[in-house]
């Protein structure tokens, strides 16, 4: 398929569809093939088993024929007018870290972000929100290996290149390829809630929630759940509720503590500390955002002992207490509002 091809009119349920979410995705010449993929399967795929889903289009950056990674060609509802009215607008990487976006493209975005719209980028997909001057002082993220570069080019950046995804409210940026994946799952749970999230995080056989302050890269893959590091791992997240000290866990794993230590620094990146730390702050906004537990119960259940402990961890690493996050994410809506990402403890 090749070119732009004429806008269809919008169906009435489409026409209802809240602003946030109308979608919009950019193609254009040399388009990546893989994050193009994801922004459709994460909002352009129908779901029918759920009240409301995303209204999704593909507007061509330029005439085409658009030629994508594989030897594809895209064909587009339409032009850069596609964004009018688009209250999410997706920029699924770019065809190149030096290859300069059309000025109609960088006003297009500029106005799409005055009215409103939330704009996401994919991998390298960042250098192109970073030439509209929108993120200027603000945080961002790319794939690690184009971090340096942006940050070179763009110095009133605050670049961030060991993170997953970055939050900055209206202007979202993710990192490496599969990135945007955690970065879709966000922006949904965003919308929807956990549980919508959850859903289409099964669907597509990935994991619901990986937080936007989890490195990028990490030396060695995480291990198999039939290996032993692996069961170890998900017996702990069957006990974020419980004690889990050092030793404790190395008689689990059947070897010494320094042995342990080594071992799971090098499969996750994590001390098995601040492992939990993240795993246990994890749960607590799963509850949070999907249960009407208590503070206090949210707590115990994410083993803090007291809701207190809840509270330091809460905001050491969001910058908000418990209820104040339950007010922001516990419900749908809150498409506006700015997240600070976890610091790495």
């Amino acid at each position: 398929m090749t070119g732009i091809m004429k806008k269809p009119p919008r169906p009435p349920a489409a026409a209802s569809a809240p602003r946030n979410l109308r979608v919009a995705t950019l193609a254009y010449d040399g388009l990546c093939t893989f994050e193009f993929g994801i922004a459709v399967e994460m909002f352009g795929q129908p779901r029918p088993e759920l009240p409301a889903w995303y209204d999704f289009r593909v507007c061509a950056v330029e005439r085409g024929p658009l030629r994508a990674a594989g030897g594809l060609r895209v064909r587009a509802d339409g032009g850069l007018e596609t964004l009018e009215d688009a209250g999410t607008v997706i920029v699924p990487g770019w065809r190149g870290a030096d290859a300069s976006p059309p000025p109609k493209l960088l006003v297009a975005l500029r106005e799409a972000h005055a009215r409103g719209a939330r704009l996401l980028s994919f991998c390298s997909g960042a250098f192109v929100l970073a030439a509209t001057g929108l993120l200027d002082g603000r945080r961002a993220t790319t794939h690690w290996r184009h971090a340096d570069a942006l940050a070179a080019r763009f110095p009133r950046i605050r670049v961030e290149p060991d993170v997953l995804y970055v939050d900055e409210g209206l202007l979202l940026t993710s990192a490496g390829s599969a990135a945007a994946l955690d970065l879709s799952l966000h922006l949904i749970r965003r919308d929807h809630g956990p549980q919508v999230a959850n859903q289409v995080a099964r669907r597509a056989v990935v994991p619901a929630h990986r937080d936007g302050g989890q490195a990028q890269f990490i030396p060695s893959p995480l291990p198999a759940q039939g290996e032993a590091l692996g069961a170890l791992l998900e017996w702990m997240r069957r006990r974020l509720d419980r004690p889990l000290p050092l030793a404790e866990l190395a008689a689990r794993a059947r070897t010494s503590e320094r042995t342990l230590l080594r071992r799971f620094e090098a499969a996750t990146g994590r001390s098995p500390r601040q492992w939990l730390i993240e795993e246990r702050l994890g749960r607590a906004r799963e509850l949070l955002e999907g249960s009407r537990l208590s503070v206090e119960q949210i707590a115990d259940r994410c083993g803090y002992g007291h809701a207190d402990s809840l509270r330091h961890h809460f905001r050491r690493a969001l910058g908000l207490s418990p209820m104040r996050y339950r007010e922001r994410f516990g419900h749908r809506g809150a498409a506006t509002t700015r997240m600070t990402l976890p610091e790495k403890p």
